[in-house]
């Protein structure tokens, strides 16, 4: 092929292709079972289906075809461990783009005290993608914050933020005395990521910790135990243990 033909061939592919379509994402999202099982696994875990069914409270029968349009759409992918297979979100941007909705999106009616209780244990602490949010996310950012680990802010949203979700308004650092208190954890940053990342959360409006440093905190803080999720939901709650090791660890009164 002559390189005429290859660039006129390249022109022609590229020029093939139109605006975004967001409405193909946005017909994903449109039926309320799709809508749950994505949320189901917001907290960053990968289930196999028959549990992600009885989680988003789907009926099997239809589970099988959502997660096959929500793979073949891009917004969660499958994994084969096994005779088993497990789907999560393909990608952190996909949890973000829920955290985005959720700004957007009406409250449901709360008809029952489990709906209301629910609720109430979604804003005070639950998982954002793979790490904290709600006012258990916010308050760990606080404190970060005060104990100087963490440099650059003040935890409050910025006028350059957007409503929730990524912030760029904010260059966070973690400080020498930060990352000797990470040793001191235990906690493990995963690599080939973003190191700090924070987000504008949805329910306090100030920010919560994201990125590496924040995956790393919430991964060791389940394995501590202080911290454990609640099953069906994304919310999580702080042990006994959790409240002591946060007294004596960042002087954390959680209550």
């Amino acid at each position: 092929m002559s390189a005429r033909s290859l660039s006129s061939s390249t022109v022609e592919t590229t020029s093939a292709r139109g605006d975004v379509d967001i409405a193909a994402v946005g017909s994903l999202l449109a039926d309320s079972s799709r809508a749950r099982l994505l949320m189901a696994l917001d907290d960053g875990r990968a289930l196999p289906a028959g549990r992600l069914a009885a989680e988003a409270g789907v009926t099997p029968a239809t589970t099988s075809g959502h997660l096959a349009k929500l793979v073949d759409g891009g917004l969660l992918v499958v994994e084969v461990r096994g005779r088993h297979r497990y789907y999560r979100l393909a990608s952190a941007a996909v949890g973000h783009l829920l955290e985005v909705l959720t700004q957007f999106a009406p409250a449901r009616p709360v008809r029952s005290l489990r709906q209301h209780t629910r609720g109430r244990a979604l804003r005070e602490a639950r998982t954002c993608y793979d790490h904290f949010a709600g006012r258990f996310g916010v308050t760990l950012m606080a404190a970060l914050l005060d104990h100087g680990f963490l440099v650059g802010g003040d935890g409050l949203r910025e006028p350059g933020d957007g409503p929730v979700g990524y912030g760029t308004a904010v260059d966070y650092r973690l400080t020498s005395d930060g990352r000797a208190f990470l040793d001191h954890l235990g906690v493990t940053v995963p690599p080939r990521r973003a190191f700090i990342r924070y987000c504008v959360d949805w329910s306090e409006q100030r920010h919560h910790l994201a990125g590496a440093v924040g995956r790393g905190l919430h991964d060791r803080l389940l394995e501590l135990d202080w911290v454990r999720r609640t099953p069906g939901t994304r919310a999580v709650r702080v042990t006994t243990e959790g409240r002591r090791g946060l007294r004596r660890t960042l002087g954390v009164e959680w209550s």
